[in-house]
């Protein structure tokens, strides 16, 4: 597809035709445009489409660019300073789930800690509890609302309304921190050397 309207760099445009009555695009991390667009759209409404939101585009293209050289000046973990923070995460985290669960009403099973580059907490159907060891770098508050959540689907395996009851009831102030978690949870998450 044509994207000679953007700049002068390379931009790969993927376009994913769907069972879909609307046209959405999105940037990719990678800066890879991705269009998803209904079945019956001609690719010359697609091209106009692009071009109709070409300074939308721009500007997210920008945001990815700026964040990946910010991404590239955030210091890595040393594999010292990692595994220190895991020894650390194996204590803290444990007691904070052992603080909540009571206030949750429920119990858990395993607790692991985790080097992950994508999530912050997991939890098994059987009850093991998985968290990410960056959450050591987070507000202590982010880290509890983290094990809140985790537990919360003990009760409630999904995020329905019901599940975020569950979560308010014992952490109302949650929303506050999964924002914190949102906005600065990728500079976190860079830490972590490179797999």
């Amino acid at each position: 597809m044509d994207s000679d309207f953007l700049t002068n760099s390379e931009i790969k445009i993927t376009v994913i035709k769907c069972k879909r009555k609307t046209v959405s695009m999105h940037v990719k991390q990678d800066s890879e445009v991705v269009v998803r667009a209904p079945l019956r759209m001609s690719n010359k409404e697609i091209e106009d489409f692009i071009q109709k939101n070409k300074s939308w585009l721009e500007k997210q293209l920008l945001k990815v660019r700026q964040q990946a050289i910010k991404d590239e000046t955030i210091p890595k973990l040393s594999d010292t300073e990692l595994n220190h923070l895991v020894r650390v995460a194996q204590r803290k985290i444990p007691e904070r789930v052992a603080y909540y669960a009571p206030l949750v009403g429920t119990d858990y099973k395993r607790i692991t800690i985790r080097k992950q580059h994508t999530r912050w907490g997991s939890c098994s159907k059987t009850g093991n509890l998985n968290f990410n060891v960056l959450l050591l770098l987070a507000p202590p508050e982010v880290l509890d609302s983290v094990v809140v959540h985790e537990l919360c689907h003990r009760l409630e395996m999904n995020h329905s309304p019901k599940f975020y009851e569950h979560v308010y009831r014992v952490f109302p102030d949650y929303d506050r921190c999964d924002r914190w978690l949102k906005e600065n949870g990728k500079t976190l998450l860079h830490r972590l050397p490179p797999q």
